[in-house]
């Protein structure tokens, strides 16, 4: 009996020596996968930077994976992190990109004028830097010019877009008067003008904290740079390229806007392939940011919306 408990004794250390080492050699991949993983993680949450067709340095982020890839664009006088809502909701499923354009955030800032041409151009630049292929595009309030500009520089590849609270009317009738009245208290003293020019944007019933914050942060961006974005993005309704650029984009148009604004769908659809729009009930312009569970499915159903829509 002894000799056999012996022998048993034995195999199982026999047995049990090599299930150990590969236990070991498993753990030990395991660990190697999980830092290798980290590592690539890590730097692809890094900032990234490419040159725009001008040769402006342009920061941009990506996180996620998954096509079609969602390329975020800001609007006038913010930045990248106006999309902060949206990033760990997105990047679950998508691809999602987040860039600064020039003269804002942490881009270049040396133009002598912010057209939404050279803002597009800025947008096409990270696109092909990120090697996405089959794109929506997704921009608010200047961002909505911006990316019309910017599927116009890649036909094959966007796929639809997305304006936040933008477009409302593509043939609206703005004059130079108009124009040059708008811009003048922002001309004059821009800190004070642009504070109340974006508070005309934001609804009481947002929370002051946040109200305090867009006012601050908007108010605090580069005169030159503010007031000459400004006059080219608004000089394209006195010429009409803001509904002419639409008649040669032939991809579906859906935006998510708040109610502040009436939206004009015959204009719109006299000049976009197809349009709709998804209208949160008592949201302001920021509506990302104030009611951004609402704001994140409904931007989930228009990309959804896209995703079935046939392009001609």
């Amino acid at each position: 009996m002894k000799g056999a408990t012996k022998t048993v004794g034995l195999e199982k250390r026999n047995y049990c020596k090599p299930a150990a080492i590969y236990s070991i050699s498993l753990l030990s991949c395991l660990v190697v996968l999980f830092l290798a993983f980290g590592a690539v993680r890590a730097q692809a949450e890094w900032p990234h930077v490419v040159p725009s067709k001008d040769g402006t340095p342009i920061s941009y982020e990506i996180y996620g994976v998954g096509e079609p890839s969602l390329v975020f664009v800001h609007g006038w006088s913010c930045d990248a992190r106006y999309w902060r809502a949206q990033l760990p909701h997105f990047s679950k499923n998508h691809r999602v990109v987040l860039l600064d354009l020039a003269g804002h955030g942490h881009s270049g800032s040396t133009r002598s004028q912010y057209t939404m041409k050279s803002f597009g151009e800025d947008v096409h630049a990270v696109t092909e830097a990120t090697g996405s292929r089959r794109i929506i595009l997704i921009g608010h309030s200047m961002g909505g010019s911006v990316i019309a500009e910017a599927a116009r520089l890649m036909p094959n590849r966007v796929i639809g877009l997305i304006g936040i609270d933008t477009l409302e009317n593509i043939e609206y009738p703005m004059t130079r008067e108009e124009l040059d009245q708008m811009i003048a208290p922002l001309a004059k003293d821009f800190r004070t003008g642009s504070r109340q020019f974006v508070k005309s944007m934001i609804l009481p019933s947002t929370d002051p904290q946040l109200r305090e914050w867009i006012l601050s942060d908007m108010s605090a961006a580069a005169p030159a740079v503010a007031l000459s974005a400004m006059n080219e993005m608004m000089s394209q309704y006195i010429t009409k390229e803001a509904a002419a650029i639409f008649d040669e984009i032939r991809i579906p148009v859906i935006t998510v806007n708040g109610d502040l604004w009436p939206i004009n769908y015959e204009a719109n659809r006299r000049h976009m392939f197809s349009f709709n729009a998804i209208v949160l009930k008592e949201a302001d312009h920021f509506l990302m940011i104030d009611r951004k569970e609402e704001f994140n499915n409904a931007l989930e159903k228009a990309i959804d919306t896209i995703l079935i829509k046939p392009v001609k």
